[in-house]
């Protein structure tokens, strides 16, 4: 039990450290609801399973070690958040030149594409490979009996934290969406998302 409390606890304090999977959340659920926002967690959690699973059988080592490996996911995974990012900026300026007074709607995304922005942004970390190399064997041992247990565990939590996250942001949107507001944040966020993708392919 004690094992489960720990590794729990390490696993939520990685998702409260904001970063990308932070700036992922804020920017989806300002841009498509509450809904958009679960969606988006859903994908993050997953990604952290992957993770989990992965460095348990040894493949995020493998990454980390592998200096041609670990390069191209870093190298995607910034690029993806530079991409975003930008896109996010764009927005902004164009939310800047509506009518004060308007409420903006949801700009369409797809349950999938929210799903797979979260997954991605989560997969796409180098980081993470890092943390679950120096997290996991603490726990394994050597052994496999606990994988599965971990896995779910390392998912449920992230999951309802970035869950928690999407309904807290869903509910501040609604004083938040109008235009000059949500430009501010997108932009932002959005500056955020270049500055972290810059910092990935830097490091």
């Amino acid at each position: 039990m004690t094992m489960f409390l720990v590794f729990g606890g390490a696993v939520l304090l990685a998702c409260i450290a904001p970063g990308p999977d932070f700036a992922m959340m804020v920017r989806n659920t300002m841009l498509g609801g509450r809904a958009t926002g679960m969606w988006t967690a859903i994908g993050i959690a997953l990604g952290v399973s992957v993770w989990i699973v992965a460095t348990s059988v040894g493949l995020a080592a493998l990454l980390a070690a592998s200096a041609v490996a670990f390069t191209v996911v870093k190298i995607a995974g910034a690029a993806y958040l530079v991409y975003l990012g930008v896109r996010s900026i764009r927005g902004a300026l164009k939310d800047r030149h509506k009518a004060v007074e308007e409420i903006l709607p949801d700009q369409g995304m797809s349950r999938w594409a929210a799903f797979r922005s979260g997954l991605l942004c989560n997969v796409l970390n180098p980081k993470a490979a890092v943390f679950f190399t120096a997290l996991m064997p603490q726990f394994l041992g050597g052994h496999w009996t606990h994988i599965g247990e971990l896995a779910i565990l390392g998912t449920v939590i992230t999951g309802l934290w970035f869950l928690l996250l999407a309904n807290l942001i869903g509910l501040a949107r609604r004083y938040l969406n109008r235009p000059k507001v949500r430009a501010w944040i997108n932009g932002a966020t959005g500056a955020v998302m270049v500055a972290l993708g810059l910092r990935v392919a830097s490091t």
